[in-house]
């Protein structure tokens, strides 16, 4: 078993650069609060730019099919800069969907890659965003000669896909199926949601027709990836989101002044940041560590992601109330961008897993007596 290699290598750092820059311009936090009262919440122009231009949505995807053929890392990068600046795109999604493509050899999936991999088509997985890859095969859809019939709560990007592979038990047997959401039988329903940069809701089917991509252990093995992997890039998400609420509030306690002096020079203030900083430092490691497992597909990956979400998401929400309680009176405020990392922080915290199924899950693996 080889040592995990937490640090950037310089092509992660050149990707990190193309996509802060391109989000600098295209994705500051009055257009990203702007757009979600509006009907059009996602920025698909933007998410098209990234996954066709910077081919974002290609990383995951194997080369012989139009992809990038690259790692788990990379897609930790672009996590982690998407979450710094709360980017309303389908990235998770994307992500969630083209690791179950990518496992499956039916001629459906090798011929819908491409289209997710330039950004014309938008795909999700059917399963509920709280979902952890732990959890049992979902068995809330059943199949019947390939038609579909059940329902799937919690889905994300859901709005917005094209597609979804859905989760279906035909005969008592787990099965992965990809449906075109435009098939008659499909009824989405939007929930309203925490985080206003990312969408999800209801799906119902009534007899959708839809192609088996695989099935059996395979299929059960292949979702548990998709979530795993999934898992292991959010925990990059909350990462960069916590990065950008220290750096954020540290620069505001350099300007705002009370009492005559900078509140940054206040000991109550310099202590908090400190130990947010030291949170952050923290997450990083572990988050770097789970996608350096996910790449290698190293033996104790599972470890590695269920350590990651259970320190990544609680210390993602400390930093977003930190943010918005240090910024004073104006954060509280609906013109300033804390809120919105805040409903990011707490629905993220809920997404693939709470913090104590994942403690749960690490006891488990390591044999400790539970209490």
């Amino acid at each position: 078993m080889s040592a995990p290699d937490l640090l950037y290598s310089q092509v992660e750092e050149d990707l990190r650069d193309s996509v802060r820059r391109l989000l600098a311009d295209r994705c500051d936090w009055t257009s990203v609060l702007a757009r979600c009262e509006t009907e059009q919440p996602y920025d698909l122009q933007l998410w098209r730019t990234l996954a066709g231009e910077l081919g974002l949505a290609a990383l995951a995807v194997p080369e012989q099919v139009g992809g990038s053929g690259a790692s788990a890392r990379e897609l930790a990068v672009v996590a982690e800069e998407l979450g710094r600046a709360v980017a309303p795109v389908p990235f998770l999604g994307t992500v969630l969907a083209t690791t179950v493509l990518a496992e499956c050899s039916a001629e459906p999936a090798g011929e819908l890659l491409p289209q997710l991999a330039d950004g014309s088509r938008i795909a999700t997985v059917a399963v509920s965003l709280a979902s952890s890859p732990y959890s049992p095969f979902p068995r809330s859809v059943k199949a019947d000669s390939g038609s579909l019939t059940g329902t799937a709560s919690a889905v994300v990007e859901l709005p917005f896909a094209d597609f979804l592979v859905v989760p279906a038990v035909d005969s008592d047997v787990p099965s992965l199926y990809l449906l075109d959401v435009s098939a008659e039988g499909v009824t989405r329903t939007e929930t309203t949601p925490l985080d206003l940069t990312r969408r999800f809701g209801t799906v119902a089917l009534d007899g959708a027709p839809a192609q088996e991509l695989v099935s059996g252990a395979a299929a059960e093995r292949v979702l548990r990836r998709a979530l795993l992997t999934a898992a292991g890039v959010l925990a990059s998400e909350q990462t960069g989101l916590a990065q950008h609420c220290l750096d954020s509030t540290v620069e505001y306690s350099l300007t705002r002044y009370q009492f005559g002096r900078q509140i940054g020079s206040f000991q109550a203030i310099k202590h908090r940041l400190a130990d947010l900083w030291t949170g952050v430092s923290t997450a990083r490691a572990t988050a770097r560590n789970a996608a350096d497992a996910l790449a290698r597909d190293d033996a104790e990956t599972e470890l590695a992601v269920a350590l990651a979400q259970a320190y990544c998401s609680d210390l993602a929400v400390l930093a977003a109330e930190e943010h918005l309680q240090l910024h004073g009176g104006i954060g509280m405020t609906w013109e300033h961008p804390a809120h919105l990392y805040l409903g990011r922080a707490k629905s993220a915290q809920l997404a693939f897993g709470t913090a104590e199924r994942h403690r749960q899950r690490i006891g488990e693996l390591v044999n400790l007596p539970t209490p």
